[in-house]
């Protein structure tokens, strides 16, 4: 394997690492050790995502494995994070957040699928990287709200619990958005290769068509 399919495990191996900090009785339930180490975790592993399909199209290693496993990494770190969050506080985090979430991460994996079998590719839009950047936020903010309802600096207060909860229904918005787009994209690139067919089926029949026509000599 290369760095960036080690990279790719790096960031499925943070699933229960990340899982254990946050739900295990090792730590305090609401203690500042959790949340820290916990919201360390999560944003080193979502870092990965970005290093290593960097490093994959910098030294030409783009391989069937890391296609495989890159998306397989982040629907997992992110299912993974919203599940305990909502176990740990489902006030900030509903069950039904997480399956709209985790729904749409299967519905495009599935528009991706489909789109591979049929010779074309979705490719990630500018939409979907604004959606993992509020993804990172939120689920951090989320751990963070754990812990601290604001942050008092004195001249400045920071609502921690208000922006996670923010956070978590712009998520929700954003999510939805994204998937219309993706599915806009698949559609319109199902039709695209639809007509080609047809145009191509047609005159194929054509010419056998002016073939069978001609007298034999």
């Amino acid at each position: 394997m290369n760095l960036p399919t080690y990279l790719t495990m790096s960031r499925i191996l943070c699933v229960p690492i990340l899982l254990w900090i946050l739900l295990t009785s090792y730590f305090s339930s609401a203690g500042t050790e959790r949340v820290l180490i916990a919201s360390a975790v999560f944003i080193l592993a979502s870092i990965t995502d970005g290093v290593d399909g960097y490093l994959a199209r910098r030294r030409g290693q783009i391989t069937t494995v890391g296609m495989l496993l890159d998306p397989l990494a982040d629907k997992l770190l992110v299912s993974a994070a919203f599940i305990a969050l909502v176990q740990l506080d489902p006030k900030v985090v509903p069950a039904w957040v997480a399956v709209l979430i985790i729904g749409r991460e299967f519905l495009v994996n599935g528009l991706r699928t489909i789109a591979s079998s049929e010779g074309f590719t979705i490719e990630a839009s500018d939409l979907g990287k604004f959606k993992t950047v509020v993804q990172i936020v939120t689920v951090v903010a989320a751990i963070l709200a754990l812990r601290w309802h604001h942050w008092d600096f004195g001249y400045l207060i920071i609502p921690v619990r208000l922006i996670a909860i923010m956070g978590v229904w712009f998520t929700v918005a954003v999510s939805i958005i994204s998937a219309v787009d993706y599915f806009y994209v698949f559609w319109s690139k199902v039709e695209k290769t639809a007509t080609v067919r047809r145009k191509r089926k047609s005159f194929v029949l054509s010419r056998r068509s002016k073939k069978q026509q001609q007298p034999a000599v």
